[in-house]
């Protein structure tokens, strides 16, 4: 899906992304998660919940005192088998740089996870969360909100005082990008 031209910001963004997205030395997940047992276990509609192993992953960590930084959606068979012969997408995702996208359990063969079951969801309710995720594949992330990150890492802002009442404003505002985080 393509929402217009790249601005300097969303270029910007992008290089910082890249930066982020390093991983840091010394991971070690406690459990490593096998995908044939996530494949048996997880439900459509379920989260799986990641603790990354980026630079990103330290900082979404520490501003949200949570152990995970990132999460996503299993869809079961929803989507098809590649023809490439590759392993079946069964998670969506919203990943920096990339945007929605689907991927196959086996990317988090080396992370610690959780699964998050939804109580009270109807099998019906539980295929309108499927379905919604399904139809913003392939929507861009919003690079800005990268910008709109690092803001907390800096107690004042080092901009001029007229313009940190828009850093105050979080993403771009446009419906079209997905804001999230990348392991």
């Amino acid at each position: 899906m393509d929402v217009g031209p790249e601005t300097l910001l969303d270029r910007i963004g992008r290089a910082l992304a890249g930066w982020l997205q390093v991983e840091s030395s010394g991971y070690e997940p406690y459990t490593p998660s096998d995908p044939e047992t996530l494949h048996r276990t997880l439900q459509p509609g379920d989260i799986l919940l990641v603790e990354g192993n980026q630079k990103i992953s330290a900082a979404i960590k520490y501003l949200t005192q949570s152990t995970w930084s990132h999460s996503a959606l299993y869809v079961g068979d929803a989507l098809p088998e590649p023809a490439d012969g590759s392993e079946r997408p069964r998670l969506v995702e919203v990943n920096l740089g990339q945007g929605c996208v689907a991927v196959p359990l086996s990317k988090y063969r080396t992370y610690n996870t959780r699964i998050c079951r939804p109580s009270g969801l109807t099998p019906g309710d539980r295929q309108a969360v499927v379905d919604f995720m399904l139809a913003r594949l392939g929507t861009r992330y919003d690079m800005k909100n990268i910008i709109d990150m690092l803001r907390y890492f800096f107690p004042t802002p080092p901009v001029p005082v007229r313009w940190r009442r828009r850093m105050i404003a979080f993403g771009s505002g446009d419906p079209t990008r997905a804001p999230s985080a990348r392991p």
